[in-house]
């Protein structure tokens, strides 16, 4: 049986589908920062079958919840401190996102002005689509899905 540490302080990424960590690890940009990180793949779930598992010992203020809503929002965040969960957070799609998608349309300023953030706005929750606030471009794709 695998064992890996209870942590101090971070947060517990949980409930992503399985072989998804390593995409989420380099989309939440856990790579650049000094902490420990922890992944577990294809760990047994009741609800899933198989889910995979990060484990962050940073400060939570350190986690991009909006990317992290628009990558899957049905990920769990456990909030570690003293080494118990204080608080779940709840994520959802933000009504916004910032340099995590590109617009696809070669007409779009964003093609042309390079030092231009790439604004994406949440057009419809339901169907999960995200329109390019610039040239309206439509974005239906999901980083992890």
């Amino acid at each position: 049986m695998l064992n890996v540490g209870a942590l101090r302080e971070g947060y517990v990424l949980d409930h992503i589908k399985a072989g998804k960590a390593m995409t989420i690890y380099h989309d939440l940009k856990l790579d650049k920062l000094d902490c420990t990180v922890a992944i577990i793949k294809n760990a047994r779930s009741n609800k899933m079958g198989k889910k995979d598992i990060i484990k962050v010992e940073c400060p939570i203020e350190n986690l991009d919840l909006d990317i992290l809503g628009f990558i899957d929002h049905n990920i769990t965040v456990n909030i570690i401190k003293d080494g118990k969960i204080v608080a779940k957070q709840e994520l959802k799609l933000p009504k916004q996102v910032v340099n995590v998608i590109k617009c696809k349309n070669p007409r779009c300023i964003t093609s042309i002005e390079q030092g231009l953030d790439q604004i994406f706005v949440l057009a419809d929750e339901e169907k999960e689509v995200y329109r390019c606030k610039y040239c309206d471009e439509k974005y239906t794709g999901k980083l992890n899905k």
